[in-house]
């Protein structure tokens, strides 16, 4: 059986890339990078969907971005909450984690290596309002080069790295209903960039409003426990 590398978050992109590659028949190798997210919930929600989809190994490895901060997720800077759609598509948002993609990607890239794997799967989404640049094609591009430039693996002729990102220009509405043809379970994934201490969503950050906007598309209910936010009371 063919073996992929697949970042795993714990949201709802990652999770549904999970089910996407199995799908494939692939033995998935899931990594989750603990970079000192404001939002590390999500990794206990990680480690739960891993198991739950028995993937042959999921490894948790550290990288303290939080020692050059940058970002509302690795520094005291307030998440932005109840933004426009205007606004949210205007520009890249301050939850930006700088280069976080590209480190990401080449902790996986040395995983791959490692387990002798050619397949990197990660849930980019090109068509979040947010924009991250990290998540735009011509980046996963680049990067696919600089892999099979840069590892003993590709240059000794063993495999031809390939970065996999098949939500890339798929709607949220389309990612779920996607998720839920395979067989996902939402409700053990978390999208929300500030959650409480118990994992529930704020359910007013950019990305908990991108997760409500495709659920509701999607036309399915979000299994997402939200709390209190502001004086909106969140379903």
């Amino acid at each position: 059986m063919a073996r992929a590398v697949l970042l795993l978050s714990g949201g709802l992109d990652s999770t549904t890339t999970l089910a996407v590659a199995q799908s494939r028949g692939l033995e998935i190798f899931a990594l989750s990078i603990d970079y000192g997210q404001r939002h590390r919930f999500e990794l206990f929600c990680a480690e739960r969907i891993a198991s739950a989809a028995k993937v042959a190994r999921h490894a948790i490895v550290r990288v303290d971005l939080r020692a050059i901060g940058g970002s509302a997720l690795t520094a005291d800077i307030p998440v932005p909450k109840n933004r426009s759609d205007a606004l949210i598509a205007e520009m890249i948002p301050v939850t930006y984690v700088p280069a976080r993609n590209t480190i990401l990607l080449g902790v996986a890239l040395g995983f791959a290596e490692t387990v002798e794997a050619f397949d990197i799967f990660i849930g980019a989404n090109a068509l979040d309002y947010s924009g991250y640049p990290d998540c735009r094609p011509a980046f996963l591009t680049e990067f696919e080069r600089l892999a099979n430039l840069a590892t003993r693996a590709a240059v000794e002729g063993r495999g031809r790295f390939r970065i996999e990102a098949p939500l890339l220009s798929m709607t949220k509405a389309e990612i779920v209903r996607e998720g839920l043809r395979l067989g996902v379970d939402y409700s053990m994934t978390l999208s929300c960039y500030d959650p409480d201490p118990t994992g529930r969503a704020c359910g007013a950050c950019d990305s908990c409003r991108l997760r409500q906007r495709g659920f509701e598309e999607a036309g399915v209910t979000d299994p997402t426990r939200y709390r209190l936010a502001g004086n909106v009371k969140i379903p």
